[in-house]
């Protein structure tokens, strides 16, 4: 019988412990798919984003891609504002979420000088006040006349975001006093009018297209006669000073990347999915789409 405490027991174990434990080291960088495809000499790409379903949806399908031709890619949300900011500073490489020429105008109007404007990745955009299309008004005008249908209420996203800017405009010139714009997020808006759309009941929110939202119900945007929201939009991209020269090849993606509203419209309802993730539905849209990537990584 081998007892417990054996000396030279205990002596063999450590031994065999200690040559997994080497061998484990050795090659379990071999296991590590973490940086596949990635080149350390080409370094690290720093996008931002707000957390709205459309930049979730185009920023992932840009990593993606990034990735791809091995670029190790970093993405950070954050509000707006800061998404400019960080740009502007150099801090951070580029976004592909800027809403103009209105929603954003401000934001650009700041930092102009600071950074470089890329043009449109996605036409046709827009912002708004929108209802469930059983609501039976038709304008922003109509609003005051129907408060209490609408508990005065309207149910707006992150406070930094130009839509909530535009929609304190919008309160303040078409005299909405009996109404307060209530803050919160993306998801918050969308569970509001789940839920009110599932009652019946009456709910405004700040809107804007591309949006899963308006796949999943029928939605209508009042009609705002004073173009305080103004027209239609583009996404746009925006790049740091020195990008060019940097990263050339980022910049040429990033100044050739742009989709179409069935695009974006496409990974936003994967991305409603249950358990689904951003990161491999984007892989997923890359995959079926080689045609379309092969001409952002195009020289």
């Amino acid at each position: 019988m081998i007892k417990r405490n054996n000396p030279i027991l205990l002596g063999i174990l450590a031994i065999l412990f200690l040559g997994i434990i080497g061998i484990w080291l050795f090659y379990a960088p071999l296991f590590d798919h973490s940086k596949d495809g990635a080149d350390p000499s080409k370094g690290t790409v720093e996008l931002v984003y707000v957390e709205w379903a459309s930049e979730i949806a185009s920023t992932n399908v840009v990593k993606v891609v990034l990735e791809d031709i091995g670029y190790q890619v970093k993405l950070i949300p954050v509000s707006a504002a800061a998404m400019w900011q960080a740009v502007a500073s150099n801090d951070k490489d580029g976004f592909v979420a800027a809403w103009l020429p209105t929603t954003h105008a401000h934001y650009l109007k700041k930092v102009k000088d600071q950074v470089v404007e890329l043009g449109p990745n996605l036409q046709g955009t827009k912002i708004g006040l929108v209802v469930p299309s059983y609501v039976t008004i038709n304008s922003i005008e109509e609003l005051n006349t129907h408060a209490d249908a609408f508990q005065g209420k309207i149910i707006g996203i992150d406070p930094g975001a130009g839509l909530m800017s535009k929609t304190e405009m919008v309160i303040e010139e078409y005299n909405l006093d009996q109404f307060k714009l209530l803050d919160g997020s993306g998801a918050t808006m969308t569970a509001t009018l789940r839920d009110a759309i599932r009652n019946q009941e009456w709910v405004v929110v700040t809107g804007w297209t591309p949006h899963w939202k308006f796949v999943r119900w029928q939605l209508k945007y009042l009609e705002d006669p004073k173009e305080i929201y103004g027209q239609e939009e583009y996404i746009g991209t925006v790049v740091r000073k020195g990008l060019k020269e940097d990263m050339p090849e980022v910049y040429r993606v990033l100044d050739n990347f742009s989709w179409t509203t069935n695009d974006v419209g496409q990974v936003m309802i994967w991305n409603q999915e249950k358990d689904s993730s951003p990161y491999q539905n984007a892989k997923r849209w890359i995959n079926e789409n080689p045609d379309q990537v092969k001409r952002w990584i195009s020289p």
